[in-house]
């Protein structure tokens, strides 16, 4: 039961193309959100209910991402939930609760195929 203290299990779409960013040691990131839909029923009509997930991967799994994630891609992910604060230029704080993604699992295909 301990792996199961923060974990995270995902099936969604990509919303936007994967954002990849290289450091001078050779480390990949790669940044990109997950539409998860939940359904329920108002007044006899089926309401769809859209939640946006904030996604990071680090190394192998960055490079999968990297590599084989496009916008609209149905993909399963595994990981742990985490959070951060930063200040901006004008001194704000900001918060952010990110998954670090430590499994990809990609899954159909995208809406927008784009291969012949």
């Amino acid at each position: 039961m301990k792996t199961l203290r923060n974990k995270v299990q995902l099936i969604g779409n990509v919303g936007e193309h994967p954002k990849s960013h290289r450091f001078e040691n050779g480390n990949l990131v790669v940044r990109f959100s997950l539409a998860t839909n939940d359904y329920y029923l108002k007044d006899g009509e089926k309401i769809q209910q859209t939640q946006w997930h904030n996604l990071v991967a680090w190394g192998k799994q960055a490079e999968l991402a990297e590599k084989y994630i496009s916008k609209g891609k149905e993909i399963a992910i595994e990981g742990k939930l985490t959070s951060r604060t930063y200040e901006n230029e004008s001194g704000e704080k900001h918060y952010i609760t990110e998954i670090l993604v430590h499994e990809i699992l990609l899954l159909g295909t995208s809406g927008n195929q784009q291969d012949n």
